[in-house]
Order: structure tokens, then C-alpha cells, then sequence
């Protein structure tokens, strides 16, 4: 007499109930994962390989785009403005970001310290991140208006000090704007240094002081080589966001966006200008892989070098 088999225990008999438990976890993962891959495949990964093809091309959006090669490419590195942009981007990137990295160290590092009204004093520091980065920028640009109407200005002038041109110098306005990027960003940079502090264990401290280490001493030995993961995180974000910059350039010189002279415009700003001021649309794909291959190699190398020191 042949004997009934359920479906519970044909099933657990099939394949599936063949697999190890090590490839049905592999499976559920891949399931569930199954999702979020096809939409990155298709928000970013579709997008970006579309951007390396239309940087070789010529597409102005009112035509076909045309097939020319390398041609923005060549034309991109000939151009002495993209130079001089390929130079002011690298100097947000080199100036602004070891300032904002050591000045928000330094803060935290103090205000751990502080008991009295830590939480206010936290909130204050980052209010500014949580402003939207429009309204900083216009905010600081009425600051470095000319007297009487800068308060920068007037407050040089209490102090006898001649007024500064500030966004109209070629040589002062770029330092400006950094000044005010720096800022932007300081609480974000402070409250993850505070949350990196506070996981070192206080036993490494005590040791220490037993040890008859003093406060200089636990500085180098202790938490600045335990606070490498969150240093390597806040450079790699310091360094995208500067190479990034776009807001505070193209609201604090909305007169003459980058300018004077181009000397504050980035890359990210000459992408927006060729392609929704000249519709250069191939063109403005061609710097876009240029940034991107510029923000891929550098996170990248300063991820190996700072993992492996």
C-alpha cells in the first residue's frame, strides 16, 4: 500500500529542502535585497553609464544627441577657465578641509568637557547644519557687504581698520566663501567627534593617569589613534562636500555666479552654467565624469592612506 506523502514533506524533499542552511540564508538575503539593488540600478547605475555616453556626444536638447567621441574631452582640457575652476575646487578641497577637520576636533574635544548647559551649547553648534544652505549664504553675504551695511565691516571700522572688499576681491573672495562653507558643516563635524569620544572607554583613561601619563600624552596616545574611524569618516565627507561646493559660490555671487573673474567658481558650478545656461549638454556630462572621477580617486586614496596609517 503506497503511502501518502504531505506537501509539507514533499517540499522539504525538493530542492529547496536539499540546500544547506548557509545557501537558503544566502537566498533570503538576495531576496530581500532583490529590491533596493533594482532600484539603485535604476536611479543610479542606469544614470551614471548614460552620463559617460552622453559626454561623448554633442546634445543641445532641442536635437538628437550626436556621436563625436572624445571631442568635449579634448575641448574641456584646453580651455584655461576649466583650469583655473580645476584650481579653485582643489583649494576648497585643500584648505577647507584640514581647517574644518582640526577646528571641529578642537571644539569637541573641549566642549566634552563642558557640564554646564552641554546640551544648549551642543544645539547651538548645530543649528547652522540644520539651516538651509541659501539662507546661510545670504545671511553671510550681508555680512561682508561694504559699510554701513556689512556688519564684517563695520565692526573693522570701530576698530580702525579700512573696510575689506570681501566677495568683490579676486583674492579674498574665495577664503570668504570657504569661511562660511567651514561653518556650515562645523556642528555635523563636531557631534560626530563628540560620539567618537564618548565610545572610548574611560578605563584606557584612568590607566593612563596611573600610569603618570599627562593630558598631553593621553592626547597623541590615546584619543586621537582611537578616534581614527570616525577622523577617516569626516575627511572623506569634508573632502566630497568641498568638492562639491555649489550653494554658498552660487548664492553669495548671484550677480556674477563664481566670480569675480571666476575666481570662486568650482566644478559643480561650471556644470550647472554649461548645461542649463548654454544647453551644452554633452559637454557638461564630459566635466561631470571629470568630477566624478575626481571625487572617486580621492575618497578612495584617502581611505587607503589613512586605514593604513
Amino acid at each position: 500500500m503506497t503511502a501518502l506523502t504531505s506537501p509539507r514533506s514533499a517540499g522539504l524533499s525538493g530542492p529547496w529542502g536539499r540546500l544547506s542552511i548557509a545557501t537558503k540564508q544566502i537566498v533570503w538575503a538576495w531576496t530581500f535585497l532583490a529590491l533596493p539593488v533594482l532600484f539603485f540600478a535604476a536611479v543610479r547605475f542606469y544614470p551614471t553609464l548614460e552620463g559617460f555616453y552622453l559626454s561623448l556626444t554633442d546634445w543641445d536638447l532641442l536635437n538628437e544627441a550626436r556621436f563625436i567621441g572624445l571631442d568635449n574631452y579634448r575641448k574641456l582640457f584646453a580651455d584655461p577657465v576649466f583650469w583655473q575652476v580645476f584650481a579653485n575646487t582643489f583649494a576648497y578641497l585643500v584648505f577647507g578641509t584640514p581647517i574644518a577637520i582640526v577646528l571641529s576636533f578642537a571644539i569637541a574635544y573641549y566642549l566634552d568637557r563642558v557640564t554646564v548647559l552641554h546640551g544648549l551649547i551642543r544645539a547651538l553648534y548645530f543649528l547652522p547644519y540644520l539651516t538651509t544652505a541659501a539662507a546661510m549664504a545670504w545671511v553671510w553675504r550681508w555680512f561682508y557687504q561694504p559699510p554701513p551695511i556689512g556688519v564684517i565691516n563695520s565692526i573693522l571700522g570701530s576698530l580702525g581698520i579700512p573696510a575689506q572688499p570681501f566677495l568683490r576681491s579676486v583674492d579674498q573672495a574665495l577664503p570668504a566663501i570657504m569661511l562660511t562653507a567651514i561653518w556650515a558643516h562645523l556642528g555635523f563635524q563636531i557631534i560626530i567627534f563628540m560620539a567618537g569620544l564618548r565610545a572610548i572607554p574611560t578605563s584606557y583613561y584612568e590607566a593612563a593617569r596611573i600610569d603618570g601619563l599627562g593630558e598631553g600624552a593621553i592626547l597623541r596616545r590615546i584619543t586621537i589613534p582611537l578616534l581614527k574611524p570616525t577622523t577617516v569618516f569626516l575627511v572623506v565627507f569634508s573632502s566630497i562636500g568641498f568638492l562639491r561646493i555649489f550653494d554658498q559660490v552660487y548664492n553669495m555671487t548671484s550677480n556674477d555666479p563664481g566670480g569675480p573673474l571666476n575666481s570662486t567658481k568650482p566644478l559643480v558650478l561650471m556644470i550647472y552654467q554649461t548645461a542649463f545656461s548654454s544647453y551644452q549638454m554633452g559637454y557638461a556630462a564630459a566635466q561631470t565624469v571629470v568630477l566624478f572621477v575626481i571625487l572617486f580617486s580621492i575618497s578612495m586614496a584617502q581611505l587607503w592612506i589613512l586605514r593604513n596609517r
